[in-house]
């Protein structure tokens, strides 16, 4: 354990956040880096240092959003679409 805090600089407290999409493994993997820290004598409170994105949580909200409407998206990526229309 100290090898990886010392691999990633994190032993004299430098993490200030992290900030991921809003997957249940990342508020997992934010408590247990909370606890690998505390293990080492270093606070890092992960409730107060994970910062869901603001950009996922509006693409969730919009996604609900545009289902309630009955709004479908594209069947395909936007670039099958653009190769499409070359042709």
């Amino acid at each position: 354990m100290k090898d990886m805090l010392d691999r990633f600089e994190l032993t004299d407290g430098r993490l200030v956040g992290i900030t991921t999409d809003n997957a249940s493994s990342k508020y997992l993997m934010t408590r247990q880096l909370q606890s690998t820290l505390e293990a080492s004598g270093i606070e890092w409170p992960a409730l107060r240092n994970h910062i869901p994105c603001i950009a996922h949580v509006i693409q969730l909200a919009l996604g609900a959003l545009m289902s309630s409407l009955g709004v479908k998206g594209h069947t395909k990526s936007w670039e099958a679409h653009e190769r499409d229309q070359q042709f």
